[in-house]
């Protein structure tokens, strides 16, 4: 046997008539580095922008925070104000309607002379 007859007998057995001659193997897929490092570097700038909506809504807040504060602070204020006002305002009802207040001697109106 010939070098030409053994190679045309090994090619016969594997690439017979109606066999098809591409062999397909199952290669594992992996991700190189460069892809692992733009994975990383997405994922590390979605963090950041989450990061960053929990700080602007924690400001927001604390805006909003500060304002009711400032309003409550104001309408305290105004109650205290109020509440002097009403307690001066009943005892001026209080000493009029008082038994000593009427037993008081009314005063006349007294006229001044001019020269």
């Amino acid at each position: 046997m010939t070098y030409s007859n053994s190679i045309a007998m090994g090619r016969q057995r594997f690439a017979g008539k109606g066999r098809n001659t591409t062999s397909f193997k199952n290669k594992e897929r992996t991700i190189g580095p460069v892809s692992n490092t733009i994975a990383l570097i997405i994922l590390a700038c979605l963090l950041g922008l989450m990061y960053l909506t929990q700080v602007t809504k924690t400001n927001s807040y604390g805006y909003k925070i500060d304002e009711l504060q400032t309003k409550h602070d104001s309408l305290k204020t105004e109650h205290d104000e109020l509440e002097a006002t009403s307690a001066r305002l009943q005892a001026m009802e209080r000493v009029r309607s008082s038994e000593v207040a009427k037993n008081l001697a009314s005063i006349t109106p007294t006229t001044t002379v001019s020269n």
